[in-house]
């Protein structure tokens, strides 16, 4: 124990009960205890959004390895919650804070960057420390009745931004953060989306509304009008009536569709891309995909993956959902009842129905505990 951890105690223990997968479709409810250190705070979650990595998991379509290494785990990553118990004077009971995800080792141990690891120490981002860990992957996650974390993870909501619109921050932050690379491109940079669903869109309202990208220099493909047609900020095109070797013409694309499409999202985007472009990959594939590397080497394009965010892009996106025409724009994801999870029964039918039902909108689980 280093002295930074050393001037740290446990204070108390709290009892949480937790959703587990215990393998596929699989889910018990478990009673676990937390230590609770005076950096940490305790939340209960209120809200919780279903995302295709937590679907990845229930449904067994991680890798085996993948699945024997992490469950059983409760899952959700997405979400939102109130304060029960804090040290911190800026998380007072009763406080609504979004929840951070991706915890970094010096915050989990209550230290500071400068003892955790390379990335950390360096000017890199927080994103990759080597240390560090994340809700509902490898860890519990918010489908527990007392979640804790530590305070700089639980950040305040603020009053203009209403509950349902708050629980979509993790999202939009993980497309914040890919594009805060390219912010001084964006100024004037024509950009491309791939991909009609939750991330897609999400990734253009943050261009629109956070980075200032209008609907002349902001252009979407998809392949399903009635989702496309939600794009109203945005040029639409149908990836399928589209002639992609009618030359380049975008500076930066962005590849947000995964899966079994990420092969031709990323190829076509490579095909409009202009000399120099960026190529932001988000999309989200367990397996590998072929990708044109003579025109990104004859084009000269700068290829980025991304998929998590940290509490500063956190910050920012909730800063830009004061705006009521960005909450306009995110509401369109929402369903229009969110599912009641009351049991481990609720929370398995919740999750067994977004599975089956990959709608445009997003799955919102109501913790009743």
């Amino acid at each position: 124990m280093n002295e930074a951890q050393a001037k740290h105690t446990v204070t108390t223990k709290v009892a949480s009960r937790a959703y587990r997968l215990i393998k596929p479709r699989d889910v018990q409810p478990i009673q676990i205890e937390h230590e609770v250190h005076d950096w940490e705070v305790v939340v209960e979650p209120t809200i919780g959004s279903i995302c295709h990595a937590d679907l990845r998991y229930f449904t067994g379509q991680r890798r085996a390895e993948a699945l024997e290494r992490k469950l059983p785990m409760a899952l959700i990553h997405e979400g939102i919650g109130t304060v029960l118990h804090s040290a911190t004077p800026e998380l007072p009971q009763g406080q609504r804070v979004v929840i951070v995800p991706n915890l970094q080792g010096y915050l989990l141990n209550g230290t500071n960057p400068e003892t955790c690891c390379e990335t950390c120490r360096s000017t890199k981002s927080n994103n990759y420390c080597t240390h560090g860990r994340f809700l509902g992957s490898g860890m519990d996650g918010i489908a527990q009745s007392r979640l804790v974390v530590p305070a700089a993870s639980a950040l305040p909501i603020p009053p203009e931004v209403p509950d349902d619109i708050a629980v979509l921050t993790e999202l939009s932050s993980v497309s914040y953060q890919a594009l805060h690379h390219v912010a001084e491109a964006l100024k004037t940079a024509k950009v491309v989306v791939f991909g009609d669903g939750p991330v897609g869109y999400l990734a253009a309202a943050m261009l629109h509304h956070v980075y200032g990208v209008d609907k002349e220099r902001l252009t979407v493909f998809g392949a399903v009008p009635e989702k496309l047609a939600m794009f109203d900020f945005a040029k639409r095109e149908l990836v399928q009536n589209y002639d992609f070797s009618g030359g380049a013409s975008f500076d930066i694309a962005l590849e947000c569709t995964g899966g079994k499409f990420s092969e031709s999202a990323i190829n076509q985007a490579i095909d409009v891309l202009q000399p120099g472009g960026h190529l932001i990959l988000m999309g989200v594939t367990e397996e590998r995909v072929p990708i044109n590397t003579r025109d990104v080497l004859e084009k000269g394009i700068t290829m980025r993956g991304s998929s998590r965010s940290s509490a500063e892009d956190f910050i920012a996106v909730l800063n830009a959902m004061k705006d009521r025409k960005c909450q306009e724009t995110l509401r369109k994801l929402l369903p229009e009842h969110n599912r009641v999870i009351r049991s481990d029964e609720d929370f398995t039918e919740a999750m067994e129905y977004a599975a089956q039902h990959r709608t445009w909108t997003k799955v919102m689980l109501d913790f009743r505990w």
